[in-house]
């Protein structure tokens, strides 16, 4: 089975397809000139169904995650004889996904480009809705560009190969899509936990589902974050934070930042203290942490780096209940009180 979603914005229209599969890349394709960004894990595991193209192979984790990887790409392309004819292909996860968007919208100002996303966490979050981008300096996502791809192949097949943590990452952000939008889903999702973790086909294809659904919607409405877009970023303000002192990946440091920003929501008299054990409950249950144990003072300092940030405030998200978050600019200030609450000192 295969559904596919549109987004349709000043930056092209994008086509996302849940259960769609690697080996049927051919059917996706433009006629054009195709080179393919991986890296070496996704090599290892799935070259032998690459169609035929120029690989350019990067490493893995936060750390390729930069302009001096895109500078290296660049060149490949520049050596490779690209020109704008050229269509490039990002097999991988969020990252494979950020930093090809990121090329692909910087070489000769701009090609197309398209991804096959083979992580989970990429497949309901990062390699849907046209949010390209690299870090700068550990900072998250400090440069880069909105840009849609021309597609996107959701395959969840490629997911066998992911290693356990991986999968509860991805959770992660099913949860939030899950908090900020639909509760059914979350009621779901508490209902089928180890099936989720254990990749049943039948509950996996139904949360990508969900969760590309729900980030389609949002983002054909505000496809440059500047209203009902934000409302995805509930959790990653603190998460980024957590994630810059502790890069152990990022779906823990967005779960950590969703206890957070539940907690807070609940100190603004948002929340109930129940749903906000309820949240914490389903985490755990999906093997994700929960804990605040940073240091205040050094997470107060990255979320003032944060790219939300505006003056001497920043945007952050709330849950007024669970499926329905606000977004509401907060003074630094406020937010510092906070977090030497609720951090360790």
């Amino acid at each position: 089975m295969i559904k596919t979603y549109h987004i349709s914005g000043q930056q092209g229209a994008s086509a996302i397809h849940v259960g769609a599969h690697l080996s049927d890349i051919a059917a996706y394709l433009p006629d054009q000139p195709l080179v393919i960004i991986t890296d070496h894990n996704i090599k290892a595991h799935y070259a032998h169904a690459f169609p035929e193209a120029p690989v350019i192979c990067i490493g893995t984790g936060e750390k390729i995650k930069t302009l001096t990887t895109v500078a290296f790409i660049l060149d490949q392309l520049m050596e490779l004889g690209c020109d704008r004819s050229v269509f490039i292909l990002g097999i991988g996860g969020g990252i494979v996904c950020d930093i090809t968007g990121f090329v692909a919208s910087v070489f000769m100002r701009g090609v197309a480009f398209g991804f096959v996303s083979t992580s989970l966490l990429s497949q309901v979050d990062a390699s849907v809705g046209g949010k390209n981008g690299v870090n700068v300096s550990d900072y998250k996502n400090m440069a880069g560009v909105f840009n849609q791809p021309r597609f996107v192949i959701c395959d969840p097949a490629m997911l066998t190969t992911l290693p356990a943590p991986e999968i509860s990452n991805g959770l992660a952000e099913i949860v939030k899509h899950a908090l900020i939008a639909d509760t059914d889903m979350l009621t779901f999702l508490e209902k089928n936990q180890k099936k989720a973790l254990a990749l049943d086909p039948e509950i996996i294809f139904h949360l990508i589902s969900r969760c590309v659904a729900i980030k389609a919607r949002v983002v054909q409405e505000d496809e440059k974050e500047s209203g009902a877009r934000r409302k995805l970023n509930f959790g990653h303000t603190l998460g980024h934070a957590i994630e810059k002192l502790d890069p152990s990946g990022h779906g823990k440091a967005v779960s950590r930042g969703m206890v957070a920003a539940a907690r807070f929501s609940y100190d603004k008299k948002q929340l109930c203290v129940r749903d906000t054990d309820r949240i914490i409950r389903l985490l755990q249950g999906l093997g994700l942490p929960t804990d605040l144990n940073y240091a205040a003072d050094k997470i107060d300092s990255a979320v003032k780096q944060d790219k939300k940030k505006q003056g001497d405030g920043l945007f952050f998200v709330f849950l007024e209940a669970l499926g329905s978050a606000r977004v509401e600019k907060i003074h630094f200030n406020e937010i510092t009180a906070f977090i030497q609450e609720n951090f360790v000192s």
